[in-house]
């Protein structure tokens, strides 16, 4: 089941598509005494007797009464609530070109590596990317999964980690290099206005095995650049969200970016950094294409 923010008849509405993506099915239709206004409220307030309803309604055609072709498919979560969660040198291979790199980057430990991402506004599929290249004019793209918590917790067990995740969907992690390498702490390098994109749909966790086991792609102008599968992820999303979840309060709503794999443009040499014109297909094909162009 794939939630879908989307514009139609100047409203921002939420909704699930049909199960050929052909039509969506507003969910003020659905649920008339709950807020369904935005997909934070959806988030927050959908019971798992709701959800099940939703499950239901895909059986029933005559519901999904909007076409797809008369709808603008937003960002799922254009504002988070809070900065986005993201998992550094996720994938062996990353980690490598990493350390081949990037100067004095160093990594001597098993732990995991967590870092902030500030997005004032997450881009949607078909949005397009503000190159800020008069601050740094090397623009790279990360293909990841997001993973976006269902409710609030605190501490919590590797085990009961998917009953605190609501979905997942396509994340593209922007990254000024320049700017990464000369603070080391890559908050700046990452955080650039617009260099934040995830979509096109949240894809409910039911939909899923759990941990995932899903390939994640990326090509630049047709090229294949990035493929790789989560089942190679250094640290799994269990593993993420317990340890982040340790005397740190997790909320409904959180996004967590959990690592790229490797062919990034900083990977190569020379670097094939992001040019204006490039377009940006990031892929994991149980959610869908997320699709960008650099202005």
């Amino acid at each position: 089941m794939k939630f879908v923010r989307y514009f139609q008849d100047d409203t921002v509405n939420i909704g699930i598509f049909n199960k050929a993506e052909t039509a969506v099915l507003n969910l003020k239709d659905i649920f008339a005494q709950k807020d369904c206004s935005t997909m934070q409220k959806v988030i927050e307030n959908l019971t798992d007797e709701d959800i099940q309803r939703l499950q239901q309604s895909l059986q029933d055609e005559s519901l999904f009464k909007t076409a797809t072709k008369d709808i603008k498919i937003l960002a799922p979560i254009e504002r988070p609530i809070h900065d986005i969660l993201c998992v550094g040198v996720n994938y062996s291979a990353h980690l490598e070109e990493t350390k081949d790199r990037v100067a004095n980057f160093k990594k001597d430990t098993n732990d995991a590596v967590y870092f902030g991402k500030r997005a004032i506004k997450i881009l949607g599929t078909n949005e397009a990317v503000q190159g800020q290249f008069d601050v740094d004019s090397a623009l790279d793209y990360e293909v990841e999964l997001a993973v976006i918590i269902g409710k609030t917790g605190k501490n919590i067990k590797i085990e009961d980690v998917e009953d605190y995740i609501f979905g997942y969907s396509v994340f593209n992690d922007f990254s000024s290099r320049r700017l990464q390498k000369k603070h080391m702490q890559w908050f700046r390098g990452k955080s650039l206005d617009t260099y934040s994109a995830m979509g096109p749909v949240i894809l409910h966790k039911s939909a899923l095995p759990f941990p995932l086991k899903v390939d994640v792609k990326c090509t630049v102008n047709g090229e294949l650049r990035q493929n790789s599968n989560t089942s190679l992820f250094l640290h799994d999303v269990p593993y993420i969200v317990s340890e982040l979840s340790q005397g740190m309060t997790l909320e409904a709503g959180d996004i967590i970016a959990t690592g790229t794999p490797s062919g990034v443009g900083m990977g190569y040499r020379p670097g094939k950094w992001l040019r204006k014109g490039d377009c940006v297909v990031c892929e994991i094909p149980q959610i869908g294409k997320l699709i960008n162009t650099i202005e």
